[in-house]
């Protein structure tokens, strides 16, 4: 059974925004497959119409709903980690360019700067969810900036093959989403001594501990086998003289 928003929606005269809001609402709590268009128009105060009318289809209104947190995001992130590369000392520049992908994340309150506790959920929830569409859309909205963030760290740290650095860059990710969504439980666990809600601690949190994985020894894979080669055909006893 899909949970209804908290607070009422009431009709508004910027259709389209209530049923971004609405949406997104549904979506965070929901995730993308047990929410209808019903649903929404309902949370809204609009006729299932007037949904199609905006935005053709459910899929295209998840699609909006991505672009307009994660465009702002991402361009902060490629100024962030353009400037991050400027910097000579390695260790430094490392830093920079993990804190580069982390602070936007944090930077603002506001839902249409990226960040926001509610678009943060829809995120988290539509990653785990098996939905194609999600997943489509996940990928047309961040693989640019995710590949940008591992270039760059390819380039700090080249003697760590780009398959580990994909592994740790998606450590990060979900260290990120945990703590965005669960700061309660940081507080909880340190029985107090640590402020989970702190954003300014938990970015520096973040950012020192994935630049220590990031820094870590390559693992240590055994060598693959070398295949051997088929041993050489022996001619019959009888065969006459090899063709030149």
């Amino acid at each position: 059974m899909v949970q209804k928003p908290t607070r009422k929606e009431t009709r508004k005269p910027n259709m389209r925004e209530a049923i971004l809001a609405a949406a997104e609402e549904l979506f965070s709590v929901n995730g993308f497959n047990a929410v209808s268009v019903r649903d929404i128009a309902q949370a809204a105060g609009a006729n299932p119409g007037s949904v199609t009318y905006h935005f053709a289809t459910k899929d295209g209104l998840l699609l909006e709903i991505y672009q307009r947190h994660c465009g702002p995001m991402n361009q902060r992130r490629s100024e962030l980690l353009a400037a991050a590369q400027r910097i000579r000392d390695p260790q430094d520049r490392l830093e920079a360019i993990v804190r580069a992908y982390v602070l936007p994340a944090f930077s603002s309150g506001s839902d249409l700067a990226g960040g926001g506790a509610r678009f943060t959920r829809l995120r988290a929830i539509m990653s785990a969810e098996s939905n194609d569409v999600a997943r489509r859309i996940i990928a047309q909205t961040f693989d640019d900036t995710s590949h940008a963030l591992i270039d760059a760290i390819c380039a700090c740290l080249p003697h760590i093959p780009r398959t580990e650095i994909v592994w740790r860059s998606h450590f990060l990710l979900g260290a990120l989403y945990y703590t965005l969504v669960t700061p309660d439980r940081v507080s909880r666990l340190s029985r107090g001594e640590a402020n989970g809600a702190d954003a300014e601690d938990a970015i520096e949190q973040l950012v020192q501990s994935t630049v220590a994985s990031l820094q870590a020894p390559a693992l240590d894979r055994p060598a693959a086998p070398r295949p051997r080669s088929a041993p050489a055909a022996r001619a019959p006893a009888d065969a006459g003289p090899a063709p030149r």
